[in-house]
């Protein structure tokens, strides 16, 4: 089977300004480098759907949707936080980024695809139940874990975080649910300075500024793959940041493309053990556009083979 690729034109019309990091161009990097190493005319293209209410109430308060809905702008840009702005087309984009991880999700527990890969933004790792930061207004991969739970009757769901910034977000709202292991790595201390807490179903594993391939290789090893098999998810979804990068300027790790084709790979094995190979992977950061697009394409490619 083919491995989805999910997408919506929406997504490239929350445009902030030419300065901001979280950029259109993000997407056409990752596209431009998929059709240049000939992996493109290889994935089951889909335009991802609008998310629904009672799909985004699953994760969101009401009041919060209820917010931003208001404070969509008719003209212009309204900034949310420091980093986390609107423009008119953003609200839009956002319900498309959430639906794409809704339809990977369906695609796949369907047995239409092997897995998914959702090329979206803005990305979701940082928004919590009730608030926007960190460029997220809602949280994708947490959207898709709460429909496949509530929907394909699932009972255990593993998240792999490997973006460079803590998935402070996704922790805030499966903190106190079981059903869902969060293993997450990243760099600390940086934003948003989280992270520092574990229990049985939160792995998180700081890297110091610096870290390379060796030592995130270390951490997945000795942390992640073992409450992995402890855990046996029926599904495992990623938040697929490529941030970590050597050549992105936001950061301080030393990754490099084949790190990401690694830590897939392993992440693959485990889902061909417990979730019959079942993975649905949502863009995150990723800044540099010429790396962030061959480290996507590195990811990618594992996921396809």
């Amino acid at each position: 089977m083919q491995t989805a690729y999910i997408t919506h034109p929406a997504c490239l019309k929350h445009y902030i300004d030419p300065g901001h990091p979280e950029s259109p161009a993000r997407l056409m990097a990752i596209e431009d480098q998929l059709i240049a190493s000939g992996l493109h005319h290889i994935l089951q293209h889909h335009d991802a759907p609008r998310v629904s209410r009672e799909q985004l109430e699953r994760v969101h308060t009401s009041e919060y949707i209820d917010q931003l809905e208001a404070a969509s702008p008719h003209a212009g840009l309204i900034a949310l936080d420091a980093d986390t702005w609107m423009n008119p087309d953003t609200l839009e984009a956002a319900l498309h980024a959430a639906g794409a991880a809704i339809l990977g999700t369906d695609l796949v527990m369907a047995g239409k695809v092997a897995n998914a890969f959702c090329s979206i933004r803005p990305p979701g790792h940082h928004a919590s139940r009730d608030h926007a930061m960190g460029f997220c207004l809602f949280n994708n991969v947490a959207v898709g874990v709460a429909h496949a739970l509530a929907t394909h009757g699932l009972r255990r769901i593993a998240i792999a975080d490997f973006d460079v910034h803590h998935g402070n977000g996704t922790e805030d709202i499966f903190r106190d649910d079981p059903r869902v292991l969060l293993c997450s790595l990243f760099q600390h201390p940086l934003y948003p300075h989280t992270g520092a807490d574990n229990s049985d179903h939160i792995v998180n594993v700081p890297l110091a500024a610096g870290t390379d391939g060796t030592g995130m290789r270390r951490a997945v090893l000795e942390h992640w793959l073992p409450a992995l098999q402890h855990f046996q998810p029926e599904m495992l979804f990623v938040s697929a940041g490529f941030d970590g990068h050597w050549q992105d300027e936001i950061a301080g790790l030393a990754l490099v493309e084949a790190d990401y084709a690694w830590i897939t790979r392993q992440l693959k094995e485990v889902a061909a053990t417990w979730s019959a190979g079942r993975i649905v992977s949502t863009l995150e950061g990723g800044y540099a556009l010429h790396a962030l697009g061959r480290s996507v394409m590195a990811h990618i490619k594992v996921l396809s083979e």
